[in-house]
């Protein structure tokens, strides 16, 4: 386990410069995800940090020490691809062992931590397999062992989820944030996926055009982003997001609140889950259904609400009776409404970097069962 530390770092290609000066501190054993869209930076970053890409400027740190220009079979780190990268003629347990087996390891004591890595990722059963008779998730789980046999400092992943298909990545993200739990170990891994990055991290770094957005926990992220492109690319489905002047019409006739937007907001967000369908003569607000999604345990729903307005998301437990083209009052809980100013910047989120982690899925299980 180690702390890892970014400080300057900046990164060009044919003098482009696509990373513009990151500075970002890790704790020892915190897990971090680095999320953003695509061609924001993000895996460039990640590459740095393992020695694959060089720095044009600034330092990394491991555990203090500067390895800015040190090999990356120095780094003490170890990294899970998105491919797996396994060699196809060997079996499982060769794969994981090779690398023990480079550094020239006694043969008893590779097939000792083979097989004590194989029972901790549930691969004991298929040591002798060869990757071909493999599932994609067996596969994914052969890479992560060969990377914990090293006992790195940290470990980086690359998107190692996004050749798996959604059930098999529901099952891989829990025994990664077991694995974590287990380990304690450094981890940073790289998404383009929020739903990943918000069930996984103890700290998300929201990536956007080589900058960092924001870092924070989960929730943080969530609850109070620090500006517009934040607040839209954090949860799904994403934010509602309309210009001030619709300020008005968020407001019932008896709020004794402004009747136009404060100075200095140029648009308002709303998550979804914050406004509730009801009788069109309930609200002041209306709208007439576009779409309906039924999702089992909740039901989004698509509005029209006119004006030249965008379309309003609505997310329900409760599956109403409607249907396209019906008319609908909402309700707006306007204690949650988010104010961006013309820059995006958000006014009075309050928010911040921070190093507070949140409990861990298996934490979180357990605290449960405690109750």
């Amino acid at each position: 386990m180690a702390q890892l530390s970014l400080q300057g770092i900046r990164k060009s290609f044919a003098g482009h410069e696509v990373i513009h000066g990151v500075d970002l501190h890790i704790a020892d054993g915190e897990f971090v995800v680095f999320v953003g869209p695509s061609g924001c930076g993000k895996s460039t970053m990640l590459r740095m940090i393992a020695g694959l890409e060089d720095v044009s400027s600034g330092t990394i740190h491991i555990d203090g020490r500067d390895v800015t220009q040190v090999h990356p079979s120095k780094r003490e780190i170890a990294m899970v691809f998105q491919s797996y990268a396994l060699f196809p003629h060997m079996t499982v347990a060769e794969n994981i062992g090779f690398g023990l087996r480079l550094a020239g390891v006694d043969k008893r004591e590779i097939r000792r931590q083979v097989a004590e890595v194989g029972k901790t990722l549930q691969l004991d059963h298929l040591l002798d397999r060869t990757p071909r008779e493999l599932s994609g998730g067996q596969r994914q789980r052969v890479a992560i062992g060969r990377a914990i046999i090293r006992h790195p400092k940290i470990f980086l992943f690359d998107e190692p989820l996004s050749n798996l298909d959604a059930a098999l990545r529901v099952q891989m993200r829990l025994e990664i944030a077991r694995l974590h739990a287990e380990l304690r170990a450094t981890m940073v891994y790289v998404t383009h996926d929020q739903v990943e990055a918000m069930t996984l991290a103890d700290r998300i770094v929201v990536f956007n055009g080589g900058k960092i957005e924001q870092v924070g926990t989960p929730m943080e992220l969530y609850e109070r982003p620090a500006n517009l492109f934040v607040a839209r690319f954090i949860g799904a489905p994403a934010m509602n997001v309309l210009p001030a002047s619709a300020w008005p019409h968020l407001m019932s006739p008896d709020d004794a609140g402004p009747r136009s937007a404060p100075d200095g907001v140029d648009c308002i967000g709303v998550r979804p889950e914050h406004i509730k369908l009801c009788a069109r003569g309930q609200a002041s607000v209306g709208g007439r259904i576009e779409l309906v999604e039924q999702l089992g345990a909740e039901t989004l729903y698509y509005l029209a609400i006119g004006n030249g307005l965008p379309t309003l998301t609505v997310r329900s437990p409760l599956a109403h009776a409607v249907r396209r083209g019906d008319e609908v009052g909402l309700n707006v809980d306007r204690s949650k409404l988010h104010r961006f100013d013309p820059a995006g910047i958000a006014i009075g989120n309050h928010a911040k970097r921070s190093d507070e982690r949140k409990p861990s899925p298996t934490e979180t299980i357990q605290i449960e069962e405690e109750k």
